[in-house]
């Protein structure tokens, strides 16, 4: 399947992808269009986090969250992945404190001067090691009396 969002990957963009990748459809293909591309007229593939798409921003989740629902990814670390993304990505009430850090990582990638399948190849490692701690972090939560 192909996936299709903006151009110029950082944070959900990229978080996206890896979620995507691993949890949903392996065999993704992903696509970059500049930002001016008008959304609501591509007819193959699915559109995220693009102003107005169903899997996008809504109220305080970013596009990650909207794919965790659409999907029904209830896995606890993936929720506290999550967390971290959406206050990396965005403004959230009650912001993750990982989320200053992985936010600084991705606009790092960025100046790399990368395309946006170089920055996801080398960044989804991140993500797998992000991943495994929240996985750690949600164990050691529940052996808590």
């Amino acid at each position: 399947m192909k996936w299709i969002t903006r151009e110029g990957v950082k944070v959900d963009r990229v978080a996206c992808p890896w979620l995507i990748r691993n949890f949903i459809d392996a065999g993704a293909e992903f696509v970059f269009l500049p930002h001016n591309t008008e959304w609501a007229g591509i007819q193959e593939g699915i559109v995220y986090d693009v102003p107005g798409a169903e899997l996008g921003h809504h109220g305080e989740d970013v596009s990650f969250d909207s794919i965790l629902k659409k999907y029904r990814l209830a896995d606890p670390a993936l929720k506290l992945l999550a967390e971290i993304v959406r206050a990396a990505d965005s403004q959230p009430s009650h912001p993750h404190p990982a989320g200053e850090g992985l936010r600084c990582i991705a606009h790092g990638f960025s100046a790399l001067g990368l395309t946006d399948h170089a920055i996801l190849e080398r960044e989804f490692i991140v993500y797998d090691a992000l991943y495994r701690e929240c996985q750690r972090q949600i164990q050691l939560a529940a052996r808590q009396p």
